[in-house]
Formats: structure tokens, sequence, C-alpha cells
């Protein structure tokens, strides 16, 4: 289980990587295009809106495997210690009721932008980039869930220790 987790996690770190590469690659291209030949790639700007979201998303789900997400924790400031584990539990809960919520109605979006058959870019239809909001939020759901779980065994790892 290790060895997949460990093989999950190079992929969305090999994602966003590879992502931000190509972003910036393929804006100095459309920059010098432009200035250079006076030409530009229409593709190219809806390409990097999408890539936008993708790096947004995958950046979250990387975040959610360390439980690096920005938090508010006023409770745990004000109550003892030993409210922390029930503190957390209900916090790792909630997020993954959310989470779960966000992607159960992003399927719905992602549905109606297929049945709406819109190209995003370059003949791509704009449900195909738009897959990753479910996809996202159902990673941080689990990721939250497990944590929840090992929370209830007295096994959840500390802040920013990944999950496998």
């Amino acid at each position: 289980m290790r060895r997949l987790l460990s093989w999950l996690h190079r992929l969305e770190d090999g994602l966003i990587v590879a992502i931000l590469l190509g972003m910036v690659l393929l804006a100095v291209v459309q920059i010098g295009l432009r200035n250079m030949a006076g030409v530009s790639l229409i593709w190219v700007e809806p390409l990097l809106r999408n890539a936008v979201l993708w790096i947004g998303l995958l950046g979250a789900m990387i975040a959610s495997r360390r439980d690096e997400h920005i938090r508010i924790d006023l409770l745990g400031q004000w109550l003892p210690k030993s409210f922390q584990p029930w503190i957390t539990g209900a916090v790792d809960l909630f997020t993954a009721a959310i989470c779960t919520l966000v992607a159960w109605y992003s399927i719905g979006f992602v549905i109606e932008e297929y049945q709406y058959g819109e190209i995003a870019f370059a003949g791509i239809p704009s449900w195909v980039p738009q897959v990753i909001i479910p996809f996202g939020f159902s990673v941080m759901a689990l990721r939250y869930l497990v944590l929840f779980v090992l929370g209830l065994g007295g096994r959840r790892p500390c802040m920013r220790e990944p999950l496998g």
C-alpha cells in the first residue's frame, strides 16, 4: 500500500510540475509570437485558464496529502488539550463532508458541460479539463475521511506528516 501511495504522490507532484512548466513555456511562446511575428495562437489563452484550474486543484490535493490546508483554529486555542482530538476529528469529518458535497455537485456540472457540447480549446470539449473538479474534491474528501478514521483509532498522523 505504501508503494502505491508513494507512486500516486509522485504522479501528483509530477503533474503539477509538468503543467506549471507547460504554462510558463506556452506563455513565453505566446508573448514571443505576439511581439515578434504579430500573431498568436488562439487556443493558448483558454488552455492556460484551464491549466490554472488544474494547478489549483492539484495543489489542494497535495496540501491535503499532508494536512496543510488553511485552517481556522479558534476553539483549539481556548479549550483544554484533551479536547484537541475531538476538535480535529470534527474538522476532518466536516472537511470530508464539504469536499464530498462539492465533488457530487461538480459531477452534475461536468455532465451538463458534456451535454451542452461546448468546446474549451483546440477542439477539446469543455467537460474534459473540468473533470479535475470532481476528481480533486473526491481525493481530498477521501484523504480527510481517512484522517478521521485514523483519528478514531488514535493513529492520526500529526499535521504535516504524509498519509502514506
